[in-house]
Parts: C-alpha cells; sequence; structure tokens
C-alpha cells in the first residue's frame, strides 16, 4: 500500500480521529466535484486510515441498533 500523506500507523489517536473526520466530511464533494482521480484518492485515504482504526480497535463498542436484529426492531 503507498501513502500519501502521514502513515495512518504514526498518527496520534486523537489525529487519527480528525482525519477520519474530516474525511468523512467532504466525501459527498469529493464525489459530486472530484475528479476521478481525487475521488480514488479520497477513496483510498479513507481505506487506510479506517483500517487503521479497526486495527487499534478490533473490539470497540458496537451500537445494538446498527446490527441487522436492532434494524429489523425499528
Amino acid at each position: 500500500m503507498t501513502t500519501m500523506g502521514i502513515d495512518p500507523a504514526q498518527l496520534e489517536e486523537e489525529d487519527l480521529l480528525r482525519e477520519l473526520r474530516q474525511l468523512h466530511s467532504t466525501r459527498t464533494d469529493a464525489l459530486l466535484h472530484g475528479s476521478a482521480a481525487a475521488f480514488a484518492r479520497h477513496t483510498s485515504r479513507t481505506n487506510e486510515l479506517e483500517s487503521e482504526y479497526l486495527r487499534r480497535y478490533p473490539e470497540r463498542d458496537v451500537d445494538p441498533g446498527r446490527l441487522r436484529d436492532g434494524a429489523r426492531r425499528r
């Protein structure tokens, strides 16, 4: 994997979360108005950062309402 920017494994927790929030907040704009290359890069960077988050927190809290059974109950 080629990383443009800081390697996600090198980011402090606060920086990783800030970067993830920024990418998630700009996702629609990248889709609607970015070039194909810009959107692909946005996607790959998001995947890099999300993968790092999941590596660090494999046992993260999961909201029961976000599971299939929880969705069925709604």
